[in-house]
């Protein structure tokens, strides 16, 4: 299985459903709950981003140069940029929910799930010490799941 091209492929579905959540008024947070939600999952973003360095953002599923990171958010869960996006987008589905907005939710979280395979098949190959961080860290939740 080629899981550069299936990454690629999910990587423009969840930009689909970025795009449809849009335009359907369900991107964005309405009140202080999800939009505090939506916030403390920019932080995350941000917070991943600089734990990650300077590394450059792939469109395909393709471990990086420079060795595994597993300081800041990484400690707690392997997948922190993908995180951040799965709760920003569920954080504006439950404050406009409809039939819509929890299809492209879902949608959002199997395309986020191919990538999330896909990058941890490679990893595991680049890196065969992310078999024992992938034991002691969750995916996406920390220490949930």
């Amino acid at each position: 299985m080629n899981w550069k091209i299936l990454s690629l492929l999910a990587l423009a579905g969840l930009m689909g459903c970025a795009l449809g959540l849009y335009l359907n008024g369900a991107l964005l947070g309405a009140g202080p709950v999800t939009i505090a939600l939506q916030v403390a999952a920019v932080m995350l973003w941000v917070w991943a981003r600089f734990a990650f360095g300077v590394r450059s953002f792939h469109a395909t599923a393709n471990p990086t140069a420079g060795g595994l990171v597993t300081s800041g958010p990484y400690k707690y869960i392997r997948h922190p940029i993908y995180a951040s996006i799965l709760y920003f987008a569920w954080a504006g589905i439950a404050a406009h929910p409809s039939i819509v907005g929890v299809v492209l939710g879902l949608l959002a979280s199997v395309f986020t799930a191919v990538r999330i395979v896909g990058e941890e098949k490679l990893l595991v190959q680049t890196y065969p010490e992310y078999v024992e961080y992938a034991r002691a860290t969750r995916r996406l939740v920390p220490f949930v799941l």
